[in-house]
């Protein structure tokens, strides 16, 4: 029995080989029709008219449904393939996010460190702990955000961008994905592992695509979250409703990706964002000036009316008002 076996090994990858060499001329022979029949709907159509002509494809019942059933899982291998590709550039812009914060922090650290002696010697006034009291207050609401537009809590942090939210849960290293409990819904966010109180659980601070909301472990030691905005137009001020809120008018697009929108996506964005620079600055937004230079209009129709009026009635009343019109004529530019 052990020549045997061994005998059936040694035969086995010649046949393999025979086997995947068959299957490669297959596909060449079916690229080659493919080519030929200008595209893959006309294939299919003359592949599915032979299978019916020669086997009797469609005297089965069943046939179409199985058909069918082949065409919905090679859709599936493609949307998969996407939220594949969609999950490994999420994950390259979450790295550079990261590393940005993880510089801006030190940064910061070192502009404290240097600042730290000065502000020790220099006493404080009244008006600068005024001042500070204020911020503290402020803060205690409205947060300023973090390199990704969002915020960082003691449980969890998220960043954003005008379509999306995402979410990272730091968890034990090792947790497995069937440990972990993720519920998505339109409006409410329940996320935490199980036997253990939620970590995150509450409505959401704006509906959501759950079609198109994904979450994924990392390295064992993060749960990772994607949550698609419904409206992909606004920022969000927090993921969770009575959660810190980020301050919206600080946070900053990722003005390389503007190449990467449609037109009009774009030239609403790049509205936002003048909109922002000029708010903070205490100048009228792109809104209020067009209302200003409407109001203008308006006012210099309406001087102009009334020009004209009293230029005819200082005309018709008096020979002396002709000498009126004309220095009136020459301010306003009107002509009789």
């Amino acid at each position: 029995m052990a020549i045997i076996s061994d005998f059936q090994e040694d035969e086995a990858p010649p046949r393999q080989q025979q086997a995947a060499a068959g299957g490669a001329d297959v596909e060449e022979a079916l690229a080659a029709l493919l080519e030929r029949c200008g595209g893959a709907l006309p294939f299919l159509q003359a592949a599915i008219g032979v299978a019916h002509r020669r086997a009797g494809l469609f005297r089965d019942p069943s046939a179409v449904s199985k058909v069918t059933s082949m065409a919905a899982a090679a859709r599936a291998q493609v949307e998969a393939e996407e939220r594949a590709a969609r999950e490994a550039k999420r994950k390259a812009e979450e790295a550079e996010r990261k590393a940005a914060a993880e510089a801006e922090k030190a940064a910061k650290a070192a502009a404290a460190a240097s600042a730290a002696p000065a502000a020790e010697e220099k006493p404080e006034s009244s008006a600068e702990k005024d001042s500070m009291e204020v911020d503290k207050k402020e803060e205690g609401n409205v947060r300023q955000p973090n390199a990704g537009n969002g915020l960082d809590f003691e449980k969890y942090s998220w960043t954003q961008q005008l379509p999306e939210v995402n979410i990272t849960v730091p968890v034990p290293e090792g947790t497995k994905s069937r440990f972990v409990v993720c519920d998505i819904k339109k409006n409410h966010l329940k996320v935490g592992l199980k036997g253990q109180p939620p970590i995150i659980d509450g409505e959401l601070y704006k509906p959501v695509k759950v079609d198109d909301c994904f979450w994924s472990i990392e390295d064992g030691k993060s749960l990772n979250v994607l949550l698609t905005k419904h409206n992909q137009m606004e920022w969000w001020k927090s993921v969770i409703k009575g959660d810190p809120e980020v301050d919206t008018q600080k946070v900053e697009p990722e003005s390389s990706k503007l190449s990467d929108l449609d037109p009009e996506t774009r030239q609403t964005v790049e509205k936002m964002m003048f909109d922002q620079r000029q708010k903070q600055m205490g100048l009228p937004t792109s809104d209020e000036m067009q209302k200003q230079e409407i109001l203008k209009k308006f006012m210099a129709e309406r001087w102009t009316s009334q020009g004209r009026k009293w230029l005819e009635k200082d005309q018709s009343q008096s020979p002396e008002g002709v000498g009126w019109g004309i220095c009136f004529t020459s301010i306003f530019g009107l002509s009789g």
